[in-house]
C-alpha cells in the first residue's frame, strides 16, 4: 500500500478517470459524473494505491482561513474521503486520516474540519461533532453557479483540534463554499 500527496493541478487524464470512478462508486447517486470534485476543486489530495498500483482510496484537502466567533482560524478541510468497496473495513480510511495528521505536524493549522453523515470513522480518529451556526457561500453543484449565502446550524460538522487553539461553539463563517 502506498499513499501519495498529489496537487490538483498535477492530476492527468488517466488518474482523473480513476478518481472519478472511485468517487462515483463511493458516493452513489450523489457524485457528479463529469468531474472529480463536488462544488470546488481541493488544493491537493492523498491518494492510496494497492500493491497492483490501483487507486483504492482518496481524500481531498483544502487549506483556508475561516472565522470562528470573530476570530480568524486556519483550517485544513477534509473532503470526500472514500475507500473502494474491496478495501473497506481494513483500516485504509484511518490510514488516510493519519496521513493528514502527519502532514499537519509543524504546519500553521489550527483545526481539521469536515462534514460527515456517518461519523464513526472520524470519532475513532480523534474528531468530534460540534454545534455551530455556519455561514457559507452556496454553490449549485449542477450548474456550478453561486446561489447566495447559507446560514444555519449543520449537524454533520466535525472538527479535530491540531494545535493549541480550542474550538468554541457559536458562529462559524467558512469564508467560502461548504465542503
Amino acid at each position: 500500500m502506498r499513499i501519495d500527496r498529489v496537487f490538483e493541478f498535477e492530476i492527468g487524464v488517466e488518474l482523473t478517470e480513476n478518481i472519478q470512478a472511485l468517487l462515483i462508486k463511493g458516493f452513489p447517486g450523489v457524485y457528479p459524473e463529469d468531474r472529480i470534485y463536488f462544488k470546488q476543486v481541493p488544493q491537493f489530495r492523498f491518494l492510496a494505491f494497492n500493491d497492483e498500483n490501483e487507486l483504492v482510496g482518496q481524500v481531498g484537502l483544502d487549506y483556508r482561513v475561516m472565522n470562528l466567533n470573530g476570530k480568524a482560524i486556519r483550517v485544513l478541510g477534509v473532503i470526500d474521503l472514500c475507500v473502494s468497496q474491496n478495501e473497506r473495513s481494513q483500516g485504509l480510511g484511518s490510514r488516510l486520516l493519519v496521513e493528514i495528521d502527519t502532514f499537519t505536524i509543524g504546519k500553521n493549522i489550527d483545526f481539521h474540519l469536515l462534514f460527515a453523515d456517518n461519523m464513526a470513522l472520524y470519532l475513532k480518529n480523534g474528531y468530534k461533532r460540534v454545534e455551530n451556526r455556519v455561514k457559507w457561500l452556496k454553490i449549485n453543484d449542477e450548474s456550478q453557479t453561486t446561489n447566495g449565502i447559507g446560514h444555519e446550524a449543520i449537524s454533520e460538522l466535525m472538527i479535530k483540534e491540531v494545535n493549541e487553539m480550542r474550538w468554541t461553539e457559536g458562529e462559524l463563517d467558512l469564508l467560502g463554499y461548504l465542503y
